[in-house]
């Protein structure tokens, strides 16, 4: 889609107010402020994109705290290499460098790019894709990252689909909100685990059944799955294969602990270290971002079998406060920033 009217980038324009990080931290009061930075140019390969919304994760704050230190090799070893750590944006096509193509000044897209909690994004094309017709910015700039994750980790990680059968835990955040909708849409029947207050936030997204995990332990039933999804849960390999098929999958795509050198990976290393060991199928993954999976996640989104499940829209200067909101656990689904245009 092509907006009309939007301006294009003002001649000798040399600065915007965006969210500033310039050390790490684990709250983001403190740690993230807004202040000036350059409007980056459209340089050859890059698509300039005005943004309109920004979306926030928990990749956000694993940027902003560095934490795991796993992630420093990426995010910076003593302090930030990006400007800010927002990732998912929406909004239109401002510039377009030398030797990027098919995008042109005035499209509406969506997708990823480095320090996206400001008004201008670089971005390469095949990390973007036109925006889902029908679909508002805010709610467009969430479904990036956690759609895509969610996409990956239930279709090609967990061969979701008619008569399989899936668990999925941390079903009301960010990715477990699209997993639900996206596995139920693929015809699978989704058991999916919350606490107690977002019981009804998790039901209205489709599940045929839901579990409170602060009521009852949702591994010690009978139930058997052909594939568990585990976002946010930590509980141990053992306790979740219990509950698998003989040759059932484990897809591990989340599970924080306090651990700052390896933040619950350790998980994972060992599923996939255990795996060709068992019959059953234990993995995690790193998700994709691509066009391609973008503009798959665009046919769900225009076709209303998925919706992005948003909590609040927060201005661009309350980034901080979005943030903890997000670490603190009240969020049922996703927060995006509403970014106002450039000084």
């Amino acid at each position: 889609m092509r907006a009309t009217g939007e301006p294009a980038v003002a001649a000798g324009h040399a600065t915007m107010t965006a969210v500033v990080q310039e050390r790490y931290g684990a709250r983001a009061a403190g740690v993230l402020r807004t202040g000036p930075l350059p409007v980056p140019a459209a340089g050859p390969g890059r698509v300039l994109v005005r943004v309109h919304a920004a979306g926030v994760d928990r990749g956000t704050w694993h940027l902003m705290a560095g934490l795991p230190y796993a992630v420093r090799p990426v995010s910076g070893l003593r302090r930030p290499r990006l400007a800010n750590p927002g990732r998912s944006f929406a909004g239109v096509v401002a510039a377009v460098g030398p030797g990027a193509t098919g995008f042109a000044v005035g499209d509406e897209v969506y997708g990823t790019g480095p320090a996206a909690f400001a008004p201008y994004v670089l971005a390469r094309p095949d990390r973007i894709a036109p925006k889902p017709a029908g679909l508002g910015f805010a709610a467009a700039a969430t479904a990036p990252i956690s759609g895509l994750t969610a996409l990956q980790a239930v279709r090609d990680h967990g061969a979701a689909g008619p008569g399989r059968r899936l668990l999925i835990t941390g079903a009301a955040g960010g990715v477990g909100s699209f997993a639900v909708q996206i596995a139920r849409s693929l015809g699978a029947h989704v058991t999916a685990v919350a606490s107690t207050a977002k019981l009804d936030a998790v039901r209205a997204l489709g599940a045929d059944r839901v579990l409170d995990y602060t009521r009852e332990d949702f591994l010690a039933g009978p139930e058997r799955y052909d594939t568990v999804v585990d976002i946010a849960g930590n509980r141990s390999l053992r306790d979740l294969c219990r509950v698998l098929t003989p040759r059932g999958r484990l897809v591990i795509t989340g599970g924080e602990t306090s651990g700052r050198l390896l933040g619950g990976t350790d998980r994972q290393l060992r599923a996939q270290l255990l795996s060709p060991f068992l019959r059953r199928t234990l993995g995690t993954f790193i998700a994709s971002e691509h066009a391609d999976g973008l503009r798959e996640l665009t046919a769900l989104l225009e076709s209303g079998a998925v919706r992005p499940e948003v909590a609040a829209v927060l201005p661009l200067a309350e980034a901080a406060a979005a943030v903890d909101r997000l670490l603190d656990g009240g969020v049922v689904g996703k927060l995006a920033l509403s970014v106002p245009p450039a000084d």
